[in-house]
């Protein structure tokens, strides 16, 4: 078996392929073998030694991907050899309120998926939807759950709210998506022309270019007759904290999923912006178990497949990697396992 793991983040060869043989499932847990795998933006910065969490050393990387059970031990009643799974990104939070001591995450503190077979245990796992192909069904453990998690997670959104997402990274593709299967109108701040175009082509009503209105909270307002936004799905504070606020709705939701940036939010608890306003600021990281599972329901709902924006070979894993950190392409960065 082959897998690459991290073995000296912070540095331009940390990515390391190395051999061995597939290990055997213990009483709980499953051998799968890996079809595909994604790649988010925090395995970007786990490989470049900058996410928030020390990844464990010789980690495999990647808290996404799919495959097929080829393998059960004794204990195991959610899954048989044969069925389609992807890996929940923390892989011991099944439902409810995340704790502490349940925040292990693939990729990071314990083995993910880059790797041609992976064993975890049958609680980490969620069972993929039919419509789905294996770029598909790998795409959704990290971008997908905290996109549907920003949706759904807080006050209901309700058929004709107006949803605002930021930029095209996955996230907010997803939400874009997962928006209009709600009922919701969407509006996405973009500053690409590519981006902007995948957004139109997703279903995101309007489009406001923030190269030519960088204080495009105001646009916000305008295309909602000054209501301002339901929801903010908020992937890219601090910096833009002040826009958000100000483009949402007199009770609007902002969700802040990053937090993560080169400048310090400027907004105070005093300015006019947030306090003539009832609007509420929550976090969300990513989801349980059970929010990938009725992610992956309303996809399969829906038919919704998630944006695929390159794919590559198992063996030029450390290639995509590159391609993802340059963002060469709008949409999942996909990397296919051996066979």
């Amino acid at each position: 078996m082959r897998a690459y793991r991290i073995d000296r983040p912070g540095t331009p060869d940390g990515l390391v392929l190395h051999h061995g043989d597939p290990a055997s499932p213990g009483p709980t847990e499953v051998l799968v073998k890996v079809h595909a795998a994604a790649l988010n933006r925090r395995d970007a910065l786990i490989l470049s030694g900058r996410y928030p969490l020390p990844a464990r050393p010789g980690v495999v990387a990647l808290s996404d991907g799919a495959g097929e059970v080829v393998a059960t031990g004794e204990a195991v009643t959610r899954f048989r050899p044969g069925d389609r799974v992807t890996g929940s990104y923390f892989p011991r939070w099944t439902d409810g309120p995340l704790r502490p001591e349940l925040a292990d995450q693939l990729g990071c503190t314990v083995d993910g998926l880059l790797a041609e077979y992976a064993v975890l245990d049958e609680q980490a796992l969620a069972a993929v939807p039919d419509h789905l192909d294996w770029a598909g069904a790998a795409s959704f453990t990290c971008a997908g759950v905290a996109a549907w998690r920003a949706l759904t997670g807080g006050a209901r959104l309700l058929p004709g709210q107006t949803v605002l997402v930021l930029g095209s990274g996955d996230v907010s593709l997803f939400a874009v998506q997962f928006a209009r299967t709600l009922g919701c109108r969407v509006i996405a701040v973009s500053g690409s022309t590519t981006g902007a175009e995948r957004l139109a082509a997703l279903g995101a009503d309007h489009i406001v270019d923030r190269r030519r209105t960088p204080e495009w909270s105001g646009e916000v307002r305008r295309l909602t007759g000054g209501a301002g936004a339901d929801l903010v799905v908020e992937t890219h504070g601090p910096a833009t904290i002040e826009q958000s606020v100000r483009s949402a709705a007199f009770h609007g939701q902002i969700v802040l999923l990053w937090v993560v940036g080169d400048r310090p939010a400027a907004l105070r608890i005093t300015d006019e912006a947030y306090a003539g306003s009832l609007a509420t600021i929550r976090r969300e990281f990513v989801g349980s178990r059970a929010d990938l599972e009725a992610a992956l329901r309303a996809a399969a709902a829906h038919g919704l497949r998630p944006a695929i924006g390159r794919e590559f070979g198992f063996d030029e894993a450390p290639q995509a990697f590159r391609a993802f950190a340059d963002r060469e392409s709008v949409g999942k960065v996909v990397i296919r396992a051996a066979g």
